[in-house]
């Protein structure tokens, strides 16, 4: 697995959680939890995509991830405003 493939494994793990953490009150245990589960979830992909731990491997993975996280609680605005305003 290349760089940029396991970049996009990471943004796309992460938009779920950014999801559920933009439903939870900020700092609570949920809250934690949508951020940091994500992170062993990473690690075991990494170290089973064989792509090592090069300097330039971190910038690019903590972007995706940081990109999957945010984006998902944009999806989770969105979705919130165009389905329960419709009710």
């Amino acid at each position: 697995m290349n760089l940029w493939t396991m970049a996009l494994a990471v943004f796309c793990l992460n938009l779920p959680f950014g999801f559920w953490r933009a439903g939870v009150k900020k700092f609570a245990f949920a809250w934690f939890l949508a951020i940091h589960l994500p992170v062993p979830l990473i690690l075991a992909l990494r170290l089973h995509s064989g792509i090592g731990w090069q300097l330039i491997t971190f910038p690019v993975l903590i972007v995706a991830f940081f990109t999957g996280q945010f984006l998902g609680g944009k999806l989770h605005l969105w979705w919130k405003g165009k389905f329960l305003s419709s009710e």
